[in-house]
């Protein structure tokens, strides 16, 4: 090594340090960052984006939207959701199948959102709660739908429109008693005459030369 580079990487590793050195003296006055959790429960945010825990979406009435198509049990990657199903009798004597259980395995969960987003009825979703953890694995096993379930009422069928009354017929004009009504006469059947057949027209006969008139007495004489 000539005394050039010598020199040359000396300075190279003293930029660098007075480089770093310059990043740690920008840390030692910038204000912390660090959550002072759990003292700051009440006050910590989270991100809306954040996926802690698949749940399910109930209304004010205690239904939810699963139909048990099972897309979400098809679409999950490593088989963290089991959908088990149960049929019943509807209140018209059909038949329907319907959620009995939806359970979901925390522990093997990827949070990859394909359940949420294959979900042809918004019936799940991925909550921003990440305190979950446990001393036992079987504990993050849950079961999803731990309302009570409730089947809403198949609605009636609308009355068919009652059919418009036929109209009355006019009454009749009042006759007098004094004007005496004549009763309708019958008509008595025209014969029908049998139709005659046109015979085809004869051809014109060629009219007959008329006879020529007799010359005068006087003419005659003087031809003879």
């Amino acid at each position: 090594m000539t005394i050039k580079e010598y020199f040359s990487s000396l300075f190279k590793g003293l930029h660098s340090l007075i480089k770093g050195m310059e990043v740690t003296g920008k840390e030692l006055v910038t204000k912390k960052v660090t959550e002072q959790y759990p003292e700051n429960r009440d006050t910590l945010q989270i991100s809306k984006r954040f996926r802690g825990t698949l749940q399910f979406i109930y209304d004010d009435e205690g239904y939810h939207k699963c139909i048990a198509c099972k897309s979400c049990e098809r679409n999950c990657p490593n088989g963290t959701i089991e959908v088990i199903t149960k049929m019943i009798d509807l209140d018209n004597g059909k038949k329907k199948m319907v959620l009995d259980k939806y359970m979901y395995d925390l522990g093997s969960c990827t949070f990859c959102d394909l359940c949420v987003l294959t979900c042809p009825t918004n019936a799940i979703e991925f909550s921003n709660d990440f305190e979950q953890s446990v001393f036992r694995r079987d504990v993050l096993k849950k079961q999803l739908n731990y309302l009570p379930e409730k089947i809403k009422p198949t609605p009636a069928p609308a009355p068919k429109p009652a059919a418009a009354p036929a109209p009355k017929p006019a009454p009749a004009a009042a006759v007098p008693k004094d004007v005496a009504v004549d009763a309708p006469k019958a008509v008595e059947p025209v014969e029908k005459k049998p139709e005659v057949t046109p015979e085809p027209a004869q051809a014109a006969k060629p009219a007959a030369e008329a006879p020529q008139a007799p010359q005068p007495e006087s003419e005659n004489n003087e031809n003879k």
